[in-house]
């Protein structure tokens, strides 16, 4: 079932209207209708899930987000702007699904790279580097070059370089990929964070669960088509159902009152001892075992400063 737009957010930072892309072959003949007639918005300060299974249109639409990409048809506007326009682009920042890191470059030179192409005074440079390696885990590997890491550290990488510049609008292509529990959160923590401040993000992702954990709205896409869209709360709460978490009872006073919920209800209660999420529990786990000697990604240490708006 189709849910229409949850609101109109003010100020828009993502306005589509009517955004249809298709691509042609050599002979400039219809070849594939990716997206198709959308529209959606996203508000200031909110985290927005673009959600669909392979070849719905996701990526083609964050394409168009990115001015990498122009619409067959419709229109798209980033920051109230063209996402052509350079003065769009340089609040964007983005961590694509998979990050072509210059691989005989060194972390601490990557940013300094993206820093210099953003035109960051070199004072603010120097301190968004140290302060995104120290988030991200890489202090301690900042002058190792990117092509002797793992996956999960050249993620690592790739998602500081889409924070260099702090960014208005932040889009994240399957941004956990590769991560070990501890980063994932961490990614997630900095996303709630630079919301607070009233920063746009847009997550497209498969692992639901991060993404209902973060997300106000979700689009949901299907064949190029939004077939679902509304705030989380809407889309999942199931009004017809109710669930109640109370202390433990001595088993008669149990029996008592499960047989007065039969009476009422007309069939059997669910009874379920509630439970931590698994990256809860491991994240306890790791943090309980202390540090050793780092040979790998290192434990992050919170949210960059800047990011969060504290400095």
């Amino acid at each position: 079932m189709e849910t229409l737009n949850a609101g109109n957010y003010a100020p828009l930072m993502v306005e589509a209207k009517g955004l249809v892309k298709v691509f042609r072959d050599f002979w400039r003949r219809p070849k594939v209708r990716a997206v198709d007639g959308i529209d959606f918005n996203v508000g200031s300060g909110e985290i927005v899930g673009l959600l669909g299974p392979n070849g719905s249109g996701k990526s083609t639409t964050i394409k168009m987000l990115l001015g990498l990409l122009f619409p067959s048809e419709g229109s798209v506007r980033v920051l109230g702007e063209s996402p052509q326009r350079v003065t769009a682009r340089q609040q964007i920042g983005y961590l694509p699904e998979v990050s072509e890191l210059y691989l005989f470059l060194t972390p601490r030179e990557t940013l300094d790279f993206y820093g210099r192409l953003f035109d960051l005074k070199p004072k603010t440079r120097r301190s968004r580097i140290e302060q995104l390696l120290e988030m991200v885990g890489l202090t301690h590997a900042a002058d190792r070059q990117v092509g002797e890491f793992s996956m999960g550290m050249k993620r690592r990488v790739g998602l500081a370089q889409a924070l260099v510049n702090d960014p208005q609008l932040l889009v994240l292509d399957e941004p956990t990929a590769g991560l070990d529990p501890p980063a994932c959160r961490q990614v997630k923590d900095t996303m709630l964070a630079m919301v607070r401040r009233g920063k746009s993000i847009v997550l497209s992702s498969h692992l639901l669960a991060d993404v209902e954990s973060v997300c106000d709205r979700l689009v949901i896409l299907y064949n190029g088509r939004i077939r679902a869209q509304g705030s989380v709360k809407e889309l999942l709460t199931q009004s017809d159902r109710l669930s109640v978490t109370m202390p433990a009872l001595p088993p008669e006073k149990m029996k008592s009152l499960l047989q007065t919920l039969r009476d009422h209800i007309g069939e059997e209660p669910q009874v379920e001892h509630p439970s931590l999420d698994l990256e809860r529990f491991f994240l306890n786990v790791i943090e309980d075992a202390g540090d050793s000697q780092l040979t790998g990604a290192g434990h992050h240490e919170g949210i960059a400063r800047y990011l969060d708006g504290t400095q």
